[in-house]
């Protein structure tokens, strides 16, 4: 079976494009599932592009009722084997901004502890 790997290319007006490139051109192209919370969703086409043998146009519109305050994931799999092509995340709403800031303080809270813990060390194994 050929390698499959979707690209994105680009999101514009809630319409997610990318490319599908194959690494034997002349196999079939995969089916693709769009997920979001497990449950599959429509709304999307795939499409070979003419001049280019191996390479497909993808485009999957994110359902407006989809979009909520927080992050939303849309997976893109092999219907057939389930092997993860890509996805689309969307970050929307004011509480991201707080969970960005929330996890940005606990990386750095982390990062300075290792920072402790790794100048300890050194402390340490010189003193040896």
């Amino acid at each position: 079976m050929a390698e499959a790997k979707l690209i994105k290319s680009s999101l514009k007006a809630g319409i997610w494009e990318g490319v599908l490139t194959l690494s034997d051109p002349d196999a079939e192209a995969p089916e693709i599932q769009v997920t979001h919370r497990d449950q599959p969703i429509g709304g999307h086409t795939l499409i070979e592009i003419p001049e280019r043998a191996g390479l497909y146009a993808f485009q999957f519109v994110i359902p407006s009722d989809l979009i909520n305050d927080g992050v939303e994931t849309f997976l893109f799999t092999n219907r057939e084997t389930g092997e993860p092509l890509g996805s689309c995340v969307v970050l929307a709403g004011d509480s991201v901004s707080d969970d960005v800031r929330a996890e940005i303080d606990l990386m750095r809270a982390e990062l300075d502890m290792l920072k402790r813990a790794f100048r300890r060390h050194c402390i340490e194994t010189d003193a040896v």
